[in-house]
């Protein structure tokens, strides 16, 4: 991964930021992405810590506003040249409904469109860095789901946050399809991944006896940060699956995504009432 720059989102704890770790130690530059300049700043400093002399910056962004989306990905622009792997990491679970300042319900937000659209306003710059890559974190929980229902992205209709967290991890396998699709010839390639049920800080957003069952559960059943993010190096560094596009995987490995999650014309239709989201 020498003189290869990687873009990580949700790098200041969790999988994003053991991965990022991986990466540096393989000689990558490092342009993660994070919300809270005090963790960081800790991330950073458990980066310099493991890999001495690592090339990592800190960008900041609330990855829920579009308009932060944006200002990020002219940022990114603005400090390299070169984009050879962007990892779409940064997510959440939302017990309770409520919407951003464009509009969208929180989980849509930050777990689909900030990945869409800073993908999208990446895509130039990763094509002319070929080959390239976008590695996607989606879920094993998408089997959860039956399919999307895209005439209620926004789940107005009847709210639970467990529904709405699957639904978006089968949008990203969705997206990542149709990414490939569209990015067949350039040299950029398209995946995504199930990282595990993690010990990280995943639920931790919530309040009361969901926080506490998640908590408990986590202790209980959890793998490691470090294990939940081999799959994430996997995609992003590994040279046997340079030509890979499209992919689901689990454990480093091809998996099976539901047959909600197949279905390309669903995944077509979700790219184009994203755009139009993003205006």
């Amino acid at each position: 991964m020498h003189g290869k720059t990687c873009v990580v989102t949700g790098a200041t704890s969790g999988i994003g930021l053991a991965a990022a770790e991986v990466l540096a130690a393989k000689g990558a530059t490092l342009a993660l992405v994070g919300r809270d300049p005090a963790r960081g700043e800790a991330a950073l400093a458990r980066l310099r810590a493991a890999a001495p002399g690592v090339r990592a910056t800190m960008h900041y962004a609330d990855l829920l506003r579009m308009s932060e989306v944006r200002r990020l990905g002219a940022e990114l622009l603005a400090a390299y040249p070169r984009i050879d792997v962007l990892v779409n990491n940064a997510g959440a679970l939302f017990r309770e409904r409520a919407v951003t300042e464009d509009g969208l319900e929180r989980t849509l937000a930050l777990n689909h469109m900030a990945y869409f659209l800073l993908t999208g306003l990446l895509r130039e710059r990763l094509a002319a860095s070929a080959p390239a890559r976008v590695v996607s974190v989606a879920s094993r929980a998408h089997q959860r789901a039956s399919g999307l229902d895209l005439d209620d992205l926004n789940l107005e209709r009847r709210y639970d946050g467990w529904t709405a967290y699957c639904r978006s991890k089968l949008a990203n396998i969705l997206f990542t399809r149709e990414l490939a699709r569209r990015l067949a010839g350039t040299g950029v390639t398209a995946n995504c991944l199930h990282p595990g049920f993690v010990a990280s800080r995943f639920g931790d957003n919530n309040r009361g006896a969901f926080r506490w069952g998640i908590g408990l559960a986590k202790r209980l059943f959890a793998i490691s940060e470090a294990r939940g993010a081999e799959t994430i190096v996997y995609l992003a560094s590994d040279a046997g699956v340079a030509a890979t596009t499209g992919g689901y995987f689990a454990d480093s490995r091809p998996a099976t995504p539901s047959a909600a999650a197949r279905d390309d014309q669903t995944a077509a239709r979700l790219w184009e009432l994203s755009a139009k989201l993003a205006g």
